[in-house]
This record gives C-alpha cells, sequence and structure tokens, in this order.
C-alpha cells in the first residue's frame, strides 16, 4: 500500500524536475539571498553545472521557500525513503512514470482521479482494499476500484 503512494510521491517529484525550454544558467550571484540559503550545498559546483539543472534546482528552492514546516518535513521524508530504496526499484518506479508520461492526457487524468480516491480513503479502508486486490483473481480486480472509472 505504502508502495504506490511512494510510486506516486516520486512520479510527482520526477515530473517537477523536467527541463524547461528556457534555462536559467547563471552564476550563484544572480540567485536571491532565500535560494542561496536553500541551495548552501551547490554553491562550489553552482556555476559549473549545466544550465537546465540550475533550472530545476532554482525552481525546487522556490517550491521550498512555499512550503509549510509540515510540508517540508513531509518531502524529507519522501527524499530518505527515495535514496533507500534499491537501485532496481528506483529504474522501476522511473519506468512506470515515463509510461504514465506517454499516456493520453484524458487517461493520465484517469489515474489521478482514482489516485486522489485512493488518498481519501482511511487508512482501513485502503488497508481492506489492499488485501482484498490481494485475494482476487486479475480479471476481478477492476470491481474493486470504483473511485478509478
Amino acid at each position: 500500500m505504502n508502495k504506490y503512494f511512494l510510486v506516486l510521491a516520486v512520479g510527482m517529484i520526477l515530473f517537477s524536475m523536467i527541463p524547461c525550454r528556457e534555462a536559467f544558467a547563471g552564476s550563484w550571484e544572480q540567485l536571491t539571498p532565500e535560494e542561496q540559503q536553500v541551495l548552501r550545498r551547490f554553491r562550489e559546483q553552482w556555476n559549473q553545472l549545466p544550465g537546465e539543472r540550475q533550472e530545476r534546482l532554482r525552481r525546487g528552492a522556490e517550491r521550498w521557500q512555499r512550503m509549510t514546516p509540515e510540508e517540508r518535513k513531509e518531502a524529507e521524508e519522501r527524499s530518505k525513503r527515495w535514496q533507500e530504496l534499491p537501485p532496481q526499484e528506483k529504474e522501476m518506479i522511473r519506468k512506470r512514470y515515463q509510461d504514465f508520461r506517454n499516456l493520453p492526457p484524458e487517461e493520465q487524468e484517469r489515474v489521478r482521479r482514482g489516485s486522489r480516491w485512493f488518498q481519501d480513503l482511511s487508512p482501513q479502508q485502503r488497508q481492506d482494499l489492499h488485501e482484498q486486490w490481494q485475494k482476487s483473481a486479475p480479471r476481478d480486480r477492476k470491481d474493486l476500484r470504483p473511485g478509478w472509472k
């Protein structure tokens, strides 16, 4: 059950890392003091990073600044879980994310609706659904996903 949330969270993180067309490509001194504070661990290598990487990091710093303390804590926990995953599992998650990105927009929205439906369930309902899913035959599993339609 937690793997599903992890896959979704990692997918969202990876989605946010897609390079934009116009990369920042600036010196460390061009960053705001707030951005420099968030990105301080990159200070020594900043000017050597490719522009697309700088832009992704800068956008991440902006998002970080907008987060509440609770959101920051959750992001740190997700990052820690990601770092602890074995390489094979990371690769599987990346592939699933790429498969998702290749879906037509309406299919992506269907998957998002299903994910929201699942997240809105209580922990006990999620556990019950997970157990039913494991016990059911693959052909019957679609009946367990009313929110995914």
